[in-house]
């Protein structure tokens, strides 16, 4: 197993064109299916990183800024932030893209998976290279949010 990887070697872009079959009564992307969406993108992120199986054990953050319509082209960028030693952070941030090429952000999420093995038992994961000022600000982040979240579990929420 690699010891350290770059956070640009899992970073992975996805790109959907919603269609009726994804919208709520409203005629908005219906929430479920984005988080469907950025799940899966989280742990494409997070397989790519551990290099093996992973599941989902925490969405901590997701934030819907802006509604979505049919016909609209939806981006989903994500990327680690933090790695502890089984557990990995993944932000999923979502766009809407025009035909020009401009994206309007609309959502932002983080999502904690972990790698497993076959039985489901976690395992170690490589470590996170942080090379960028963005990549420092990012990790800094996920330490208080994990930090924060380790608080819940002993508070019991």
């Amino acid at each position: 197993m690699d010891r350290v990887k770059r956070v640009q070697d899992s970073e992975t872009e996805q790109v959907y064109i919603i269609r009726s079959r994804h919208t709520n009564p409203q005629g908005r992307l219906f929430g479920g299916c984005l988080m469907q969406w950025i799940d899966e993108m989280a742990g494409i992120v997070s397989r790519r990183h551990s290099g093996g199986l992973v599941t989902t054990a925490t969405i901590d953050s997701l934030d819907f800024q802006e509604g979505a319509y049919q016909n609209d082209m939806i981006v989903l960028v994500g990327r680690l932030t933090y790695v502890g030693r089984t557990s990995m952070e993944v932000r999923v941030d979502t766009y809407i893209e025009d035909l020009k090429g401009r994206r309007r952000s609309i959502n932002k999420a983080y999502i904690v998976m972990v790698a497993v093995d076959g039985d489901g038992h976690p395992v170690e994961v490589p470590g996170l290279e942080i090379r960028s000022e963005a990549e420092k600000m990012e990790w800094c982040g996920g330490e208080k949010r994990y930090q924060l979240r380790k608080q819940r579990r002993i508070e019991g929420f």
